[in-house]
């Protein structure tokens, strides 16, 4: 897992080098700090899905083409990422109770996809969020109401969802205990940003 992290710092700096942007332009362009984009390209953190995609806007690069370049998995046929290789996401600022661990990002062929444990505290606030990627939910434990563009769908433990995350959308906890989800980020090639 250290690698794909190390990996996403590597081909932001390669791409933002080749195309003679600077860290404060891309930081700029990204609504972000250029401490941000400077910790990210020496693999000290990974950013959070919208500010990598973000990023990947700045950059002047498809999505499909940044995920394809990243470092493969080697000659296994499989990948294991281990729970001590977990890492807290940085999030939005406004967003309250809720937390975010990456267990998992991977690109295989023409697929990018990335594995999120989310966390959301009772009375947690977010505005709705829309992501370049199909988003795929696993309730762990608790429940939660899903506000997906003008519709509402309540989900327990045990149930999941899929949809097309760039429909604006915010789960909401209104129960008294944390709810827990697998999140599963699906990039395709054909998705526009």
């Amino acid at each position: 897992m250290e690698d794909y992290i190390i990996g996403i710092g590597k081909r932001i700096r390669e791409i933002r080098k080749d195309k003679g942007f600077t860290i404060s332009t891309v930081a700029t362009q990204a609504d972000v700090s250029n401490g941000l984009i400077s910790r990210i390209e020496n693999g000290r953190t990974i950013p959070s899905l919208p500010v990598l995609l973000n990023i990947i806007n700045a950059l002047e690069i498809e999505v499909a083409a940044f995920f394809n370049s990243l470092p493969q998995s080697g000659k296994t046929s499989f990948i294991v990422s281990r729970k001590a290789e977990h890492s807290l996401l940085e999030k939005e600022d406004d967003a309250k109770g809720f937390q975010y661990k990456s267990i998992f990002g991977k690109s295989l062929a023409s697929i990018a996809f990335e594995a999120v444990l989310l966390e959301i505290q009772p009375g947690s606030e977010r505005s709705k969020v829309e992501t370049d990627a199909y988003e795929f939910k696993y309730m762990l434990s608790g429940s939660c109401v899903y506000n997906i563009g003008d519709e509402e769908v309540t989900l327990h433990e045990g149930d999941s969802i899929f949809f097309d995350g760039r429909i604006p959308h915010v789960p909401i906890n209104r129960s008294e205990v944390p709810t827990a989800m697998l999140v599963l980020y699906f990039y395709l090639k054909d998705i526009e940003s």
